[in-house]
C-alpha cells in the first residue's frame, strides 16, 4: 500500500520580495511524499493567500488524501477529489515522480512529450523606489529578460528607470492587479516607450472587463492573465480579453492539469508563459515540462531563494539546463 507523507518547509529568500501586495522574506512550501515498494515520489507546492490558501490548509487537505492514495489514486482521480491549487498540485507532481521511479522512465517519456532542452527564464526585479529598481535592473543586466514587478502610482517612473538600468534585455511588466482605470492609459503609454514586451494582469481578476474599452491605449502590447487565469474554464471569456496566460502549476492543480490547459490554450490561439511561485527545484522540475511548450519561462524560484533545495537545478545565468531524477521526475 501507498504511504503519504507531508511535510512543511520554510526557504529564507535572498534579500525580500516585493510585490504589490506586500512583502516577504521567506517562502512556505508544502512538500507530499508518496513511498511505494521502496520508491519514493515528491511533489512541492506554495500555497499562496491571494488564493485563499494557507501553509496548515494546504497540509492539511494532502493528509486527507492520504487513504485516497494508500487505495491506488490516480491523477484523473485527483482532478475528482481536489478543486484546482496548491495541495492537487503536491499530490499530482509526486504521482509523477513516484511513476517514473517505479517505471525506470523519466516524467516526459511517461507523458509522452519530448525531453526538455535548456530553458531561458525571467529573472524577477522586486517592487520598490524607481532608483532602487535601476540598481537592481543594473546588476541583472546581462540577464536576456527580466520581469519587472509595479504597483501602481508611480510606474511610469519605474519601468523608465528599469529600462535605464537594462537598456538590452527584454521586460516583462506585472502588475499583480495593481492598476486602476484611470491609470491605464499612462502605464501603457509608459511601457510601450520601454519598449516592454509582455504586461501581466494590469487590473484586479473581476475587472477584466476593461480591457476590452483599451484601443489604441493599449499600444499592442499583448496582456497576459494570471490572477485571472486559474482553468480551463477561464479560457473562454479570457481568450476574449487578454492575448497570453500564465500557467502556474500551483493554480492549475499540478501537471496534469496545466498540460491539458497548455494545449486549450493553445487552440485557443493565446501566448503562453510557464510561471511560478518563489519555491525550490522541487517546484520548478515539474513546471520545466510546460515551460519547453510555452513562449516564455518565469521559473526564477530558486535564483531567489538564499538557499535551495540539494540536489536541485543547475542554472546558467538565466538558463536552466536539463535535470537529472535525482532532482525529480
Amino acid at each position: 500500500m501507498r504511504r503519504l507523507k507531508v511535510s512543511v518547509e520554510s526557504w529564507p529568500i535572498a534579500g525580500t520580495f516585493t510585490i504589490s501586495r506586500g512583502s516577504r522574506t521567506e517562502a512556505h512550501t508544502v512538500v507530499a511524499t508518496i513511498e511505494f515498494k521502496g520508491s519514493s515520489g515528491r511533489g512541492e507546492c506554495v500555497p499562496y493567500a491571494r488564493y485563499g490558501e494557507t501553509v496548515e490548509g494546504v497540509a492539511a487537505q494532502i493528509e486527507a488524501m492520504a487513504d485516497a492514495i494508500s487505495l491506488g489514486a490516480t491523477h484523473s482521480d485527483l482532478l475528482t477529489f481536489l478543486a484546482a491549487g496548491a495541495a492537487r498540485n503536491a499530490l499530482d507532481c509526486a504521482l509523477w515522480d513516484l511513476e517514473a521511479k517505479l517505471t525506470g522512465q523519466r516524467v516526459w517519456t511517461l507523458a509522452g512529450l519530448p525531453a526538455p532542452g535548456p530553458v531561458t527564464t525571467a529573472y524577477t526585479l522586486s517592487l520598490g523606489a524607481p532608483e532602487a529598481m535601476e540598481a537592481a535592473a543594473r546588476k541583472a543586466a546581462k540577464r536576456p529578460l527580466l520581469k519587472v514587478k509595479l504597483g501602481g502610482p508611480g510606474d511610469p517612473e519605474r519601468i523608465a528607470a528599469v529600462r535605464r538600468g537594462a537598456p538590452n534585455a527584454t521586460l516583462i511588466a506585472d502588475a499583480n492587479e495593481a492598476w486602476e482605470e484611470a491609470c491605464l492609459e499612462a502605464n501603457f503609454a509608459a511601457c510601450h516607450a520601454a519598449q516592454v514586451k509582455l504586461i501581466e494582469q494590469p487590473l484586479p481578476a473581476g475587472k477584466d472587463g476593461l480591457l476590452a474599452d483599451l484601443g489604441q491605449a493599449r499600444r499592442g502590447i499583448p496582456i497576459c492573465a494570471d490572477e485571472s487565469l486559474h482553468t480551463a474554464a477561464d479560457l473562454p471569456a479570457i481568450a476574449q480579453l487578454y492575448q497570453a496566460i500564465n500557467i502556474k502549476l500551483d493554480k492549475a492543480g499540478g501537471l496534469t492539469a496545466a498540460l491539458g490547459l497548455l494545449a486549450d490554450a493553445r487552440a485557443h490561439g493565446l501566448t503562453v508563459m510557464a510561471g511560478c511561485m518563489v519555491g525550490t527545484s522541487l517546484a520548478m522540475a515539474p513546471a520545466l515540462l510546460v515551460a519547453a511548450r510555452a513562449d516564455y519561462a518565469d521559473l526564477d524560484g530558486p535564483l531567489l531563494l538564499a538557499r535551495d533545495r540539494e540536489p536541485g537545478l543547475v542554472y546558467r545565468g538565466s538558463e536552466i539546463q536539463p535535470f537529472g531524477a535525482e532532482v525529480w521526475g
